[in-house]
């Protein structure tokens, strides 16, 4: 895909709308925001693979996690998708800074870091600072080791350090 600058997408609750990194509006049918972050829901329409997601924007994370609700034969072996993201917050508006690194959850099996070479092509183009980077990573390695503490049960991380994300299709902790 070649190296890229990396992708915002802004969540505009005033709106109603999602604004991804092409700049496509789409209708948003829930936002909500708790003191951990900001939750959204909405249909993917025209989308081939997934019909449907659902994410948490979790700023003292750096992370942004969906669960995205796959159309019948394609099916990804995941129940969760990490971006870690960098997160400005305004008033009524969200946006997030794609870091290239990305992670899948198998709840119960395991955790794999995704796009390493992105990141590190980010970083020689000049995309990204070696700072940046580093801080990319680590919060990476911090997210591992979490779910690797809690057997792969992003759920039941989160809740161990107060952020109790519920979500639609998963039932909540405790």
């Amino acid at each position: 895909m070649g190296t890229h600058p990396p992708k915002r997408e802004r969540f505009d609750l005033s709106r109603g709308i999602n604004v991804d990194p092409k700049g496509i509006a789409r209708a948003v049918e829930e936002f909500r925001v708790e003191d951990f972050g900001l939750y959204l829901a909405r249909p993917t329409p025209g989308r081939v693979q997934f019909h449907y997601l659902e994410s948490w924007v979790l700023p003292g994370l750096g992370l942004r996690i969906t669960d995205f609700w796959f159309n019948p034969g394609h099916e990804l072996d995941q129940d969760f998708y990490i971006d870690v993201v960098s997160v400005d917050v305004h008033d009524t508006e969200w946006i997030t800074t794609d870091l290239y690194l990305d992670l899948t959850v198998r709840t119960g099996e395991g955790v794999e870091v995704l796009d390493t070479g992105e990141l590190l092509d980010a970083v020689v183009s000049g995309f990204v600072s070696r700072d940046t980077a580093t801080d990319t990573l680590e919060r990476t390695y911090r997210t591992v080791e979490a779910l690797t503490a809690h057997d792969y049960d992003l759920p039941r991380w989160l809740s161990s350090i107060g952020v109790f994300a519920t979500w639609r299709r998963h039932p909540p902790i405790g």
